[in-house]
This record gives structure tokens, sequence and C-alpha cells, in this order.
């Protein structure tokens, strides 16, 4: 069974979605790749993983949380996994490039392919694609906007050096 709920956030609403395995999907409202909520699924601000996704979000934008504990069952390629396993290794207000990446992912020279993975992370600010960045620190390529993307470095304090 599918369930969903939308909360706000200090960027803009989320919404987070779970099956029983965990959480499917969580990302900005208008986001890229935004799910479109199905017709079967329920609203159920009160299911486990959401509610604790819901609470975890909340520490973390009061910056008292730097790191996600939550049940996750992304759906996606070999690849994809890989991709977010390291994206979801860099450390709270650190920054990696997409070159970096793909090396991490076990895929060295294809930065590009490791970008289209990111940005197709169903799992946006719990696996935190915002990290990734440009060769030259350079702000690129985040699906829920770049506003967002710099508001979250902001938060972290990860911003020094990248360009704006």
């Amino acid at each position: 069974m599918t369930r969903y709920d939308r909360f706000d956030s200090p960027l803009g609403p989320v919404i987070a979605i779970a099956g029983d395995e965990g959480l499917l999907h969580v990302d900005f409202v208008g986001a890229t790749y935004e799910r479109a909520i199905a017709p079967d699924w329920i609203h159920d601000p009160g299911a486990p993983a959401i509610a604790a996704c819901r609470e975890q979000l909340r520490e973390y934008f009061a910056g008292t949380r730097t790191g996600f504990d939550l049940p996750l069952a992304p759906r996606g390629s070999e690849f994809q996994h890989r991709v977010w396993r390291e994206i979801a290794r860099v450390p709270y207000g650190e920054t990696i490039s997409y070159a970096e990446l793909a090396k991490r992912a076990g895929a060295p020279g294809q930065a590009r392919a490791a970008g289209a993975a990111t940005g197709r992370n169903p799992l946006g600010v719990v696996v935190p694609c915002h990290r990734i960045v440009g060769s030259d620190g350079s702000l690129t390529g985040y699906a829920g906007g770049l506003e967002r993307k710099r508001g979250l470095l902001e938060l972290e304090g990860a911003l020094q050096g990248s360009l704006v």
C-alpha cells in the first residue's frame, strides 16, 4: 500500500511517499521529477516512515540534525543505486563534484552518467544530492531548483568556495 503526505519546510512544501518497505520518494512539491499522486494512494500523515521523515526534516531545517535515519526503498537501476549510496556518504556541510561522485560509484570518467543518476534521486534532501556540485564548485543541476540547492547548502554552511 502506498501512503503519502505533504508538509511545509522553510524551502517550500515537501511530499513524502512511502510503501511497505520504506520511503519511496521525498522531494519538494514542484520539483522536476515530482511524483503525481495516484488515485489508489492513501493520504496518511501518521504512517511511520512519513511521520519519521517529517520530524527528521523538521530537525534538519532547525539545524539540530545532520543526517537521516529513515527506512528507504527507492526504485532505480543498479547504477542509480550505487550513485545514490555514494551521495548518502557525502557528509553534512561538504560537497563533492559529479566527477568525484562517478569515481566513488565505480564509474570514473562518467560524470554525466553520475549527474543523470543524481538528477533522478527520488529522495531529495534525505539522500543529499544538493551536496553534488560542478567541478569548479558551481551549483548546477538540482531537480528541486537551484535556489533550494543554494538554501540547503547555506543551511549546512557548505557554500564557501562555491560559485553561485
